[in-house]
């Protein structure tokens, strides 16, 4: 081996030489190149926002809650849901608890109704509002846009598991959503939310969303487990899991309080 070294032409010592130079060069130059990389944060939410936007098509789906809290039974709460995101309609039927059976929530124009089929009236409700006895919001089953709602404040690059993420600082610019502050963990190598952090005014954390599971139809992205857990009341939290996911097309009658009170009977 020490005479393979002695006859090695110096040529060739040197030529090797500048090429590992060159490679550290290189390596040393890759970061730099990446962080040019780096996307704009609102073509960002746009993109995030179109994974589950069914405009141009009706969109429906049966989704079951679990919900557990300490020293209480599990309850189970399903509903189905259905959306006509060009318009903004959403219809939400609950299936179960057998209590809860027919009652329902329905946007109407710029109103949100909740249908009692006990009382058969309908009282104004919420987008913000708890669906039923969960930790999820009725707006966590509409359509919703991050980008209309939500400015940017910061946005940054860190680590979920062992996915690189982008991390998306937002802030209200309307009252009609749920959180005044939101925190969206974005991964880089492929669009989809993996986590998600909801704020208060006061900038308390209310609530932590995963969304570990997902599923493509019709070319967009939908998270079919969810896990919320609330921050607040400590040890509580709601599993929701999605089934019979579907684009068909819907009557128009299906978004109207007429619907709701034929089917709650």
């Amino acid at each position: 081996m020490n005479v393979f070294f002695r006859k090695r032409n110096p040529k060739f010592v040197k030529a090797a030489s500048l090429a590992v130079m060159m490679l550290a060069g290189l390596l040393a130059a890759v970061p730099t190149v990446f962080a040019q990389a780096k996307p704009d944060p609102v073509a960002l939410l746009k993109e995030l926002d179109q994974l589950s936007d069914f405009s141009g098509k009706d969109f429906s789906a049966v989704f079951t809650i679990v919900t557990q809290k300490p020293g209480e039974k599990d309850s189970v709460t399903q509903a189905r849901i259905f959306r006509r995101d060009t318009k903004k309609q959403f219809l939400i039927l609950i299936l179960l608890p057998e209590v809860n059976k027919g009652q329902g929530y329905l946007r109407e124009e710029d109103n949100v109704w909740f249908y009692d089929p006990t009382s058969r009236k309908f009282s104004h409700s919420s987008v913000k509002e708890n669906l039923q006895n969960t930790k999820a919001k009725n707006s966590d089953f509409t359509l919703s846009s991050f980008a209309d709602d939500y400015a940017v404040t910061s946005m940054t690059e860190g680590t979920l598991g062992k996915f690189p993420v982008w991390i998306l600082d937002l802030k209200a610019k309307t009252n009609e959503v749920s959180y005044e502050r939101v925190v969206l963990y974005i991964r880089k190598d492929r669009t989809m939310l993996l986590k998600r952090e909801d704020y208060s005014v006061n900038g308390r954390l209310m609530r932590t969303t995963a969304y570990p599971k997902y599923i493509e139809l019709d070319g967009k992205l939908l998270s079919t487990q969810i896990l919320i857990l609330d921050e607040i009341n400590k040890g509580e939290k709601s599993q929701i899991t999605m089934a019979e996911q579907s684009v068909a097309p819907l009557p128009d009658k299906v978004f109207t309080k007429a619907f709701l009170e034929q089917v709650s009977r």
